[in-house]
């Protein structure tokens, strides 16, 4: 698993808590993705960024397995004291 996808808090960048449901996860989504959209905010490189953020913290909660593995993760993380730290591997990718 890349590590970048475990230094972000997908929860956070949607605004859901984690017990978060699909339909709130999506609802959210839809709210920013509006929002952030690069066609309502052309040459704005924030809100580019900010939009691909919310598309790929979208991508991993909306799917159940991908939404699992994370929060196993996350998980571990916590356990270790650090977000991301005590992952197999050292943290090394």
């Amino acid at each position: 698993m890349r590590r970048e996808f475990l230094q972000k808090d997908y929860y956070e960048i949607l605004g859901v808590a984690p017990e978060a449901s699909s339909e709130e996860i999506k609802k959210s989504y839809r709210r920013l993705a509006l929002q952030f959209h690069p066609d309502r905010n052309p040459g704005d490189k924030t809100a580019e960024n900010r939009f691909k953020e919310i598309s790929e913290a979208y991508g991993v909660l909306i799917d159940p397995g991908k939404r699992r593995e994370y929060d196993s993760w996350r998980r571990v993380g916590a356990r270790e004291g650090g977000p991301w730290e005590g992952r197999p591997g050292g943290g090394r990718e």
